[in-house]
């Protein structure tokens, strides 16, 4: 189990690579605007690791792991399995520190995040959708040239990075009389059971760390209230649209410290995703990828199923979407904006 001194060291190891991204209060005035019905009732913020350099919180987890690869290792090269987000963090991570880099991607995977990491200059290698797959070709292919495998969640030093963007909301957050519930998306796991440590071993009051996840891909709530790992077949988990989402199942490590820490997750519909992405930005100007939106769909569609609290923290954990997803998403927010405005016009 990771320690508090050990996620404060990547705190500090960090600094000055990986971004302290915003905290910000979503305006209840603009969430009616864009299309919220009802009041919420709690204080709904938003943070915001679509600032990260490479657009989400990635950078965190692989920077720390590679960061304390030896220098004989590292001059042999790093390569990792992702479906975008963390190759993108490794990339970045490895060209920051003079290594190769190797991805190994599902040819499904978006356009946009197979380019982003080649521009980091990295090498990609493309294979099937299924998350095992991706491991057992970057196993195979690091036995061959000797290079060191940096995982996408199943590792401390991944797991501890991640957590300093728990530390992070603590700290932008500061003390209150009622309660929180932080909200984070959870596909292997790294990032929730991250949050969930940090939180709980600084001994926050009143703080409560819940994942959310689609019900398309549902392997980490059925293992968490099981207390089973399980795995689900990547037939199931490839059919929601949250690419970032599709891990077959959690890591042994973060399943261990989401038993531990994690008080509860939630799982949202693929239409709320989408809808979430389009209170997004309308209500905040943020761009969310379907995998970032889920957290805001739970706090709007399923804040009944979450303790009653006085703020909710959504981790928008990555905003890297296709070029195409993007404009039709700013289009429907552009017509649904120009429709609010018409019906205010003609007194409605």
């Amino acid at each position: 189990m990771v320690t508090l001194e050990e996620i404060r060291e990547a705190q500090r190891r960090l600094a000055g690579v990986a971004v302290r991204t915003g905290l910000y209060r979503v305006d209840a005035q603009r969430l009616r605007a864009a299309g919220v019905v009802g009041e919420i009732p709690f204080a709904l913020w938003v943070k915001a690791e679509n600032e990260q350099p490479i657009g989400s919180f990635k950078l965190r987890g692989a920077y720390n792991r590679i960061a304390q690869i030896p220098a004989d290792e590292l001059g042999r090269g790093v390569i990792t399995y992702s479906s975008g987000n963390h190759g993108q963090g490794v990339a970045y991570a490895a060209r920051a520190m003079g290594a190769k880099a190797v991805v190994v991607m599902p040819a499904s995977a978006p356009a946009v995040k197979i380019e982003a990491v080649r521009a980091l200059g990295a090498e990609v290698v493309l294979v099937g959708a299924g998350s095992e797959e991706r491991r057992a070709k970057a196993e195979t292919l690091a036995a061959e040239h000797g290079y060191t495998v940096v995982p996408p969640y199943d590792d401390p030093a991944i797991v501890v990075g991640q957590a300093t963007c728990g530390l992070e909301i603590l700290e932008q957050l500061g003390p209150s009389n009622g309660t929180t519930v932080i909200l984070s998306p959870v596909s292997g796991g790294g990032l929730l059971s991250g949050i969930a440590s940090a939180v709980k071993l600084s001994g926050a009051a009143g703080v409560q760390v819940w994942g959310a996840e689609p019900e398309l891909a549902a392997d980490a709530k059925e293992s968490f209230e099981t207390n089973t790992l399980v795995e689900w077949p990547a037939e199931r988990t490839t059919r929601t649209i949250s690419d970032g989402l599709r891990t077959q199942s959690l890591g042994r490590l973060n399943f261990a410290h989401i038993v531990r820490f994690v008080d509860g997750i939630v799982t949202v519909s693929e239409q709320e995703i989408l809808a979430a992405m389009r209170v997004m930005l309308a209500a905040t100007g943020m761009v969310a990828e379907p995998s970032g939106a889920v957290t805001m769909a739970a706090a709007l569609f399923h804040h009944a199923d979450l303790p009653h609290c006085e703020r909710i923290v959504a981790v928008l954990s990555g905003g890297n979407i296709e070029e195409g997803m993007r404009r039709e998403l700013e289009a429907e927010v552009g017509r649904q904006t120009l429709s609010a405005s018409a019906q205010v016009r003609a007194g409605v």
